[in-house]
């Protein structure tokens, strides 16, 4: 069923109004017709269950069917500071942190940081990224869109982790498989959790120091050397699949 994410001031009592480019997606992509039934998100945790009352030119109208609390969410808010990687495997990253249950993404330029963009390259790599978020939070049923920030300074990104419950960071120096283990098993009870990513090359070793200084804790992904596209997701599905509720138990 097709899924849409509106501003909550677009809900009424009854009805919900769709602007935008969505209503060329839904008219002309879609090929959606009066009484067509799709789901509606307001971005903050409810969805709805709609069907279109009436089309026009720049807006569709929806009759709000049914509504409910959704339970797409991890129960903890997962932050990814990636290093910032060449050509466009940020793309791929976002999309798929998304996916995965990311709550946001942060962009960080580290010291091994290859790609060095100026204002205007920041600003339209981030909307470029914002849309691939958007998009694929729909195609995941999820209940918000993750926001995807501009670009940070390493130090920058340490100073946002600082209010976080716990703080990971791959390192390939790091200790072996049974203390990473031993840090996931641990995370119980968090209600927020950053992931820290190096680009190409990895991190230095005063970039670890640094972060280690900062309370994070410098786990290991395994014995192979992991690609930087590769090992945020890694981690991501490690920790959905340690921290996701039993439905059964929610």
């Amino acid at each position: 069923m097709p899924r849409f994410f509106v501003s909550p001031d677009r809900i009424g009592s009854g009805q919900i109004t769709v602007e935008g480019p969505d209503v060329n997606h839904m008219i002309n992509v879609l090929r959606m017709a009066e009484g067509d039934e799709l789901t509606v998100s307001d971005g903050q945790g409810m969805d709805y269950f709609c069907r279109i009352s009436r089309k026009e030119k720049d807006t569709i109208l929806l009759d709000i069917v049914d509504r409910w609390r959704s339970f797409s969410e991890l129960p903890v808010r997962l932050v990814l500071f990636q290093g910032l990687p060449k050509a466009d495997k940020m793309d791929l990253i976002v999309q798929k942190a998304v996916e995965l249950g990311v709550y946001r993404v942060v962009p960080v330029v580290t010291e091994r940081t290859v790609v060095r963009l100026d204002d205007k390259k920041a600003a339209r790599r981030t909307a470029r990224w914002q849309a691939i978020s958007e998009s694929a939070a729909k195609q995941a049923g999820r209940a918000i869109v993750p926001e995807v920030s501009a670009p940070v300074t390493f130090d920058e990104a340490l100073k946002m982790c600082r209010g976080m419950d716990a703080f990971l960071m791959p390192y390939e120096k790091a200790e072996g498989m049974a203390a990473a283990r031993a840090c996931v098993a641990g995370l119980s009870g968090c209600r927020s959790v950053g992931v820290m990513i190096g680009p190409e090359g990895g991190f230095s070793g005063e970039e670890a120091a640094k972060a280690k200084a900062e309370g994070a804790s410098l786990i290991s992904l395994g014995r192979r050397i992991l690609r930087t596209e590769t090992a945020g997701l890694t981690m991501l599905s490690i920790l959905m699949f340690a921290l996701e509720k039993d439905e059964t138990n929610d």
